[in-house]
């Protein structure tokens, strides 16, 4: 059988819970993605592996940066017209809640994504402590999950060894920040890359 052509392959995007801008990107790239005929691959991971391999920290952390980043996360999220609070604690891990991504991706396909919108906009829109494993538990009941059901996922080694694979696979693809797309093999990094994505996804190679 042949392959389907490279144009027509999904975008991977790879993200973690506690990034701003990859909130702001979860907004955003299925609308793009579907004005071009393409389908999305979510990857939940976690910034402070590809951060540790790539000899990084995070922008807040580097006093002359912090003010400037946290200006710019809420005009960027203004820019898209979507609803942010700077949270604290920021940032927080977020685990647990990729954990529960990923099993949803593997059990309840149709829950992941949706899963994943909930977790950021709970987390940079109404100030839910990701980290927090009372408030994780409470989302994840409005979310609809059964009562201990997502914290007996994040405490369950098959998915604590799911979520490592994913993240050594993201760093050993080039994967070193988030949001991280990939588009017909073509690495952009970061929100700001939209207007890049959509001229390749609409013009081809650039």
């Amino acid at each position: 059988m042949n392959s389907p052509p490279a144009m027509q392959q999904p975008i991977d995007f790879y993200f973690d819970f506690s990034s701003p801008y990859s909130y702001i990107a979860s907004e955003w790239i299925e609308a793009v993605a579907a004005r071009h005929g393409r389908t999305v691959r979510w990857h939940a991971m976690l910034l402070g592996v590809a951060f540790q391999a790539a000899e990084l920290k995070p922008p807040v952390n580097h006093p002359l940066k912090r003010e400037y980043v946290l200006r710019d996360f809420a005009r960027s999220a203004r820019m898209e017209g979507v609803p942010y609070t700077q949270p604290e604690p920021f940032p927080i891990p977020t685990q647990n809640a990729a954990r529960v991504y990923w099993w949803l991706h593997e059990t309840r396909p149709e829950r992941a994504i949706p899963w994943a919108r909930a977790c950021f906009r709970a987390y940079f829109a109404r100030g839910v402590d990701l980290s927090d494993a009372q408030a994780l538990s409470t989302l994840a009941t409005e979310f609809g999950l059964g009562e201990g059901e997502a914290q007996a996922v994040w405490n369950d080694p098959v998915w604590k060894e799911r979520l490592k694979r994913v993240n050594e696979a993201a760093v050993a693809a080039g994967v070193f920040g988030a949001p991280f797309f990939f588009v017909d093999g073509e690495p952009f990094w970061g929100n700001d890359r939209k207007a890049q994505i959509e001229r390749w996804l609409s013009q081809g190679p650039f």
